[in-house]
């Protein structure tokens, strides 16, 4: 099974590049990890979020596969303790068949197309960060799943 992340928009922080990368370079060592980040849009100046929103949509959906478990951050979606993500996640692998998807949008959400490609929405919070944060906030997130997953003490409850 892969996990992959698609985010929208490069990481313009190089602390927040550098932390991804660490936690990426973990995920690894437990599971397949991919990540993909897809271009900002062009002349965002001159369109309104709907249309923004459209275009990133249409952008995300390409990269999706048949079969994918398509998972977004959403601030409306469910949350959960880092146990119970754990036991979230160790479920949800089990029963995906090929890749699971989580998707990280833009400054203005997710268009109605790729919330209808959807099985699931995720919370980290009911906060509200930037996007680029959640990148940082995620991927340690699923790594501390992983590590509650493994018996591998980097949690302490």
């Amino acid at each position: 099974m892969r996990i992959v992340l698609v985010m929208i928009g490069k990481t313009d922080a190089k602390w927040l590049s550098d932390g991804i990368s660490e936690y990426v370079a973990r995920i690894c060592h437990f599971n397949p990890f991919q990540t993909i980040v897809i271009p900002d849009m062009k002349n965002t100046r001159n369109m309104d979020s709907r249309t923004q929103k459209e275009l990133e949509g249409d952008a995300i959906l390409k990269q999706l596969l048949p079969g994918d478990d398509v998972i977004l951050l959403d601030d409306k979606g469910l949350e959960h303790t880092s146990e119970s993500m754990a036991e979230w996640l160790d479920r949800r692998m089990q029963l995906s068949s090929k890749r699971l998807v989580f998707i990280i949008g833009g400054p203005y959400g997710f268009s109605d197309k790729v919330y209808a490609a959807a099985r699931c929405k995720l919370s980290l919070s009911r906060m509200t960060f930037s996007h680029q944060m959640v990148r940082l906030i995620f991927t340690e997130q699923l790594y501390r799943a992983f590590t509650i997953m493994k018996g591998i003490p980097y949690h302490h409850s």
